[in-house]
């Protein structure tokens, strides 16, 4: 069928307008009202009502209360459109994030099985064999849960009460929570969530895999202006973030070097290079803890200088090794 050219312009005008339509609905967690849709589309009420039956009538899970329309978020995305390259991006931050964590994330895998289904061969036979290496895994349910009911916590702005296990307590306490971000870490192939701790008045970081129970609430909140999450992770080595940051210097040797310097270890890194084709790295982190795994995959190739009471640790730690294996 063919249209005239005023008649094509209609459409595409319509077209653009349910587009956005769709756009607000989304982002609207409370809702909008019809007269505040029809004044921001700049149209009457009643073609509101109208491109509300069209969403509906093509799948977008549209809902109407008091007046007010929304989209069920946790059911839905608008269309995304990729190129080959961003699809590759995305595809590659999804594996590393399966591959960084030992909890089953059904959502992941399915991510990547609609992924590989749009994209060319000889692609998609490799991506569709990930998803399905990964949809093996054995099932953690109630992490899911969890992680589920933070993301729509987070999505809509709602409150959550979870039942958290620290790591030296015996048993979970029942707490009030406000997500702010959600991190997944390489350290301890872990998920963590940062937001507002009710119980003591504060940010904190919960791993997501210790949380027992989450549920939402009606409790509506806002994440903070002055709260930055990458500022607040600019000085974490892995998650341990929001703290002064303490200098840490630590010594490789010749052999090695040529390593240290292929990669950016941390944004705060400086790299000294020494006479002996050896070098100092330097960095500025929060809570250098984290970072003793790592200094200990190094070995001998690796000395720390500084902080004394790091360094006087991993020497402790070096003296019970060799006595293991005498």
């Amino acid at each position: 069928m063919l249209y005239s050219p005023e008649k094509m312009t209609g459409l595409l005008n319509r077209m653009s307008r349910i587009q956005l339509l769709e756009l607000i609905l989304y982002r609207a967690a409370a809702g909008t009202a019809a007269s505040e849709l029809a004044h921001k589309l700049g149209v009457h009420r009643s073609t509101i009502y109208r491109d509300v039956e069209v969403l509906s009538a093509v799948g977008v899970p549209v809902w109407q209360e008091g007046g007010r329309f929304g989209v069920r978020c946790e059911r839905y995305l608008p269309a995304l459109r990729l190129d080959l390259h961003e699809a590759l991006c995305v595809y590659q931050a999804t594996r590393l994030l399966l591959a960084q964590s030992d909890r089953h994330n059904p959502h992941a895998v399915a991510a990547l099985g609609k992924l590989a289904g749009v994209m060319p061969e000889p692609m998609e036979t490799h991506m569709t064999r990930t998803a399905q290496i990964f949809r093996n895994r054995r099932s953690h349910e109630q992490y899911v849960r969890a992680l589920e009911t933070l993301t729509r916590a987070w999505a809509e702005g709602r409150g959550v009460l979870v039942r958290y296990r620290s790591a030296r307590a015996s048993e979970a306490r029942e707490r009030r929570f406000d997500p702010y971000f959600i991190e997944p870490s390489g350290v301890g192939h872990a998920c963590h969530v940062i937001g507002r701790d009710h119980l003591h008045n504060e940010v904190r970081i919960f791993k997501v895999e210790r949380i027992e129970e989450a549920q939402l609430t009606d409790e509506h909140y806002e994440i903070p202006s002055r709260f930055d999450p990458h500022q607040y992770l600019s000085t974490a080595w892995g998650i341990m973030g929001g703290g002064a940051a303490i200098e840490v210097r630590l010594r490789f040797s010749p052999e090695i070097t040529w390593r240290v310097q292929e990669s950016v270890w941390h944004p705060s890194q400086e790299l000294q290079y020494l006479p002996d084709g050896g070098c100092i790295l330097t960095v500025q982190v929060s809570h250098w803890k984290e970072m003793k795994p790592w200094i200990r995959s190094w070995g001998a190739q690796c000395e720390v200088l500084e902080p004394e009471e790091l360094r006087a640790q991993i020497g402790e730690e070096a003296g019970r090794i060799a006595l293991l294996y005498q």
